[in-house]
Parts: C-alpha cells; structure tokens; sequence
C-alpha cells in the first residue's frame, strides 16, 4: 500500500473508532468511556495486535495531529459570542485561573515530593495541567524531561475529564463559570472537550482558562522551581 493510501486508512481508521467510541459514552455516560480514552486504548491495541509501528501510524495520525491548531484557534468562537459573560465577570474569572494554576502546580509539587520523587521527576511533574507545547518547554527550561512531561500533561487532562462530573456534585459546582475554570485550568484541551458537553458558556471559559493558565504556567514553572530548588 503506498503512503497516500496508508494515509487515508489510519486518518478514517482513527475517525471510524472514535465516532463508535462516542456513541457507547452517549449512550451509557460511564467514567471509563470517556471518547478519548477508549479511542486511544483501541488504537494501541491495534497497532501491538497487527504489529504496526508508531511512525507507520501516524504517516495518517500527523494529518489529525495537524487539525488540532486549527481546532484550539475555534475555541475563541463561542468565546466571542459569550464576551458580554467574559466581561460582567472579568475579575472572578482571571483570579479563579491564577488560583487554579497556583493549585495545579502546588498540588504536583507536594504529590511528587510525599511519595519521594527526584528533582528532575518534580519539576517535569510541575507543568501538568499545562497545554502539551508550553509545559514542555516550560520543563526543559526548569531542568524537567520535556517527553515525560508530555505524559503527565496527557493522564491530567484524562483524568479532570474523567471525574470532573464525580467532583463537581457533592461541592455544588454548577455554573458555567466554575465548571469551565474548572476543566480548564486543571486539564487543558481534554477538559475543554469536556466542557464542551456541558455547553458553549462552559466551553467558552475552559478555552480562556486553558489559554490564561498557559500564560500564567510560564510564568510560576520557573518562579516554583527556584523556591524549592
């Protein structure tokens, strides 16, 4: 099969296998269902199942990976349509996402130093909640491992995604504002997927907090290494 052909396979492969996976969410709306999740763990088994290289994948996954600039960059549209929530809000909104950050990278910090991490495992684990190309430059910067960083940005976002809805009952966080700050400033891009199912004020301010936490992450990663290190 030549590359144009292998192209086209695993892109519609990978469309075909995600759209199953949200019809099973859709329907049963379990925890572990979540699309991105179960589409990813069908995919590796696919490849381990037919022994196909990840470089052979993603001769069509760099296609999809390509469409994701593009997508993040659509965020800004329901963000324009809910300007008017944006700006009667402005204050409640920036500080609810600087407290975020703050506490994404505490909480990282803490975690990693009770269960006895080293330095460099710290710092890669400080930018998690973070959008993947910022936290991994932010964590060579520091002295972190930019492709493990990766990882750990990847389980956050899954994992905010995941519970967002087990966390978000028993405190009583039911506005657009909160849910939105929530899933953005915790899990960036996945948690906006999220908060897109909530709907589009939700959607609007996970996308402005994913983007402002970004911001205010370049500017703490460095500050918080040099506090405790």
């Amino acid at each position: 099969m030549t590359q144009i052909g292998l192209s086209l396979f695993f892109i519609v492969l990978t469309f075909v296998t995600y759209k199953f996976m949200a019809r099973i969410y859709a329907r049963y709306r379990a925890v572990f269902l979540l699309p991105i999740l179960t589409t990813t763990i069908a995919i590796i088994v696919l490849l381990l199942t037919f022994d196909i290289s990840y470089d052979t994948y993603m001769l069509g996954g760099k296609w999809i990976d390509a469409l994701l600039g593009p997508a993040v960059v659509a965020l800004a549209i329901p963000l324009y349509k809910q300007r008017d929530l944006l700006k009667n809000n402005l204050i409640p909104i920036i500080g609810g996402i600087f407290v975020g950050s703050v506490t994404a990278m505490s909480s990282g910090i803490l975690f990693t130093q009770l269960f006895g991490f080293s330095k460099q495992i710290v710092l890669t684990f400080l930018p998690k909640s973070i959008t993947t190309p910022i936290a991994m430059q932010i964590t060579s910067e520091i002295g972190g491992i930019p492709s493990l960083a990766a990882v750990f940005v990847i389980i956050a976002g899954l994992t905010g995604a995941m519970f967002a809805d087990i966390l978000y009952k028993p405190f009583h966080i039911d506005t657009a504002i909160g849910r939105g700050i929530g899933l953005g400033a915790a899990s960036h891009a996945i948690g906006t997927s999220k908060a897109i199912e909530y709907g589009e004020q939700d959607a609007s301010m996970s996308s402005i907090a994913m983007t402002l936490s970004a911001l205010f992450g370049s500017f703490l990663g460095p500050i918080a290494a040099m506090i405790f290190y």
